[in-house]
């Protein structure tokens, strides 16, 4: 699977649109101005490893169903966290009714289900839609752990 697909972005800082790998190393900057860019993409039983597990800065999942209304209010406040720590983290987005082998793997028994990677091990966990600020300090929480556990 060497076919590179690509997502779109607009940089938050210029407004200019940016054409990203959804599965890369390093951290996506805008090519207009050189900020860095929020990494929103979604994954699915085929393509999870290598958009979130071999991720070489912190993952943030978000398991969802369309159906889900608690997932439709936190979907933004998601993408709100992606925007402020852009460059820090990525976000990938899992719809577990097209994902069944992810939704059992990660044991998934309600939505939306919230996990933070580190090079595919989970380091946090939380179920059920939150506010942005809560999230985000849910996030870098979970960061923060990972850096003293993980020896930097």
């Amino acid at each position: 699977m060497n076919t590179t697909r690509m997502t779109t972005v607009t940089c938050p800082n210029c407004g200019r649109a940016n054409r990203i790998p959804v599965a890369a190393e390093g951290r996506p900057k805008c090519g207009h101005c050189k900020q860095a860019l929020p990494w929103i993409v979604d994954a699915g039983d085929d393509d999870f490893a290598e958009i979130a597990e071999r991720a070489t800065q912190p993952v943030v999942v978000d398991l969802w169903a369309t159906w889900c209304g608690p997932c439709r209010m936190v979907s933004p406040a998601l993408e709100q966290v992606a925007r402020d720590l852009a460059g820090r983290i990525k976000l990938v987005k899992v719809d577990v009714d097209q994902n069944p082998r992810l939704s059992g793997r990660f044991e998934v028994q309600a939505v939306p289900t919230l996990l933070v990677l580190d090079r595919g091990e989970t380091v946090a966990r939380q179920a059920g839609a939150a506010p942005a600020h809560v999230l985000r300090s849910w996030v870098e929480q979970a960061m923060a752990g990972r850096q003293t556990a993980g020896g930097g």
